[in-house]
């Protein structure tokens, strides 16, 4: 029995899974299965076209230019311009007055995350779903520059991307008009964090924001920045890849977990995938509306799926949302899913 025991230590430690390096490569592209939050280095993250990278989060950068939020570009979509965007600028009154801006509309403002910009394919995917069931304005956030090139950098960068858009918001809606109860603000991995900071700047009058599995790595109740449930009136999330490219913890007034909340989602072979897939059911959900989610007494219900309590619609389009809790639900493996 001593020798069987001291044969397996042996194995274990010369196939590497007694104690994973925590700075060693991950083997197969696109499996985080390796990665533990505070302790690995490297991850698999896709960017806005869903191409995978390898990111070192020990990396860093120096460029404080990115940090701001001056190189934020707001692209208005309406149904009278629902593919050519109009570019609205902060302090230029002739940008919104020349532009499709309709004061008696509701406000749909989507942000993308890391390596992606305002025409990567989440922006385009929930635009549409929004004007096909509504008539919106609907704003596209491009930050390209800071979402770019090294993670630690954006992440970073994202308070500072979050503030320069609460106060374009600000800008907009006291001088060209609106209704904060009217705006819904709907942010992507890292950009769930930048709609939190703007909402934050905005003193939480924002009526929704909707966190699509926000950005894990670098998050979490520790950092001031993380998106939470005072960022607005209503806040929710769509947790699909929690504990490794997005968070698991309850963060919201109302946090969703299909499938369990975590890789795999259904359909997905990969990490990468399953964080992705937050923004496809949000998507789906506008058009369709047909997730319903039951409500979970604790994450431990929630992550094995075995929620039963009251019902509660996870995304859609209306303005007037409100709830709390924690929901479960399953879905289907391709859209409508």
């Amino acid at each position: 029995m001593r020798l069987f025991v001291a044969l397996s230590v042996y194995v274990a430690l010369c196939t590497g899974s007694a104690i994973p390096n925590s700075d060693q490569y991950p083997p197969v592209p696109g499996d985080n299965s390796h990665y533990v939050e505070g302790v690995s280095r490297y991850i698999w993250m896709p960017d806005g076209d869903n191409k995978i990278h390898l990111v070192d989060l020990k990396a860093t950068s120096r460029d404080a230019q990115l940090l701001n939020g001056f190189n934020n570009r707001y692209w208005l979509y309406t149904r009278r311009n629902p593919t050519n965007h109009q570019v609205l600028t902060v302090n230029d009154d002739n940008s919104v007055r020349n532009s499709n801006y309709n004061r008696n509309l509701p406000t749909k403002v989507v942000v993308h995350g890391w390596n992606s910009k305002g025409s990567s394919s989440m922006n385009p995917m929930i635009r549409d779903a929004f004007l096909r069931v509504g008539d919106y304005n609907v704003i596209v956030v491009d930050w390209r520059r800071a979402a770019a090139g090294v993670y630690t950098t954006s992440v970073q960068s994202v308070p500072g991307i979050g503030h320069h858009l609460g106060h374009f918001l600000n800008w907009l809606i006291s001088r060209h008009g609106g209704n904060w109860n009217n705006v819904h603000l709907v942010g992507f991995s890292l950009g769930a964090h930048v709609v939190g900071n703007a909402g934050r700047t905005v003193g939480g009058r924002v009526g929704r924001i909707t966190g699509l599995d926000p950005a894990g790595p670098q998050w979490g109740p520790r950092n001031s920045n993380t998106l939470s449930r005072n960022d607005g009136r209503y806040v929710e999330t769509i947790h699909t890849d929690g504990g490794k490219l997005g968070i698991f913890d309850v963060i919201a007034d109302a946090d969703f977990y299909p499938n369990g909340g975590r890789h795999r989602q259904p359909g997905c072979a990969l990490s990468p995938c399953s964080h992705s897939r937050s923004y496809e059911f949000f998507a789906a959900s506008v058009t369709h509306d047909h997730f319903v989610g039951r409500q979970c007494n604790n994450l431990n219900e929630a992550r094995n799926q075995r929620c039963n309590g009251r019902q509660h619609k996870m995304g859609n389009a209306q303005l007037n949302k409100s709830g709390s809790g924690l929901y479960g639900l399953t879905t289907g493996s391709k859209h409508p899913f």
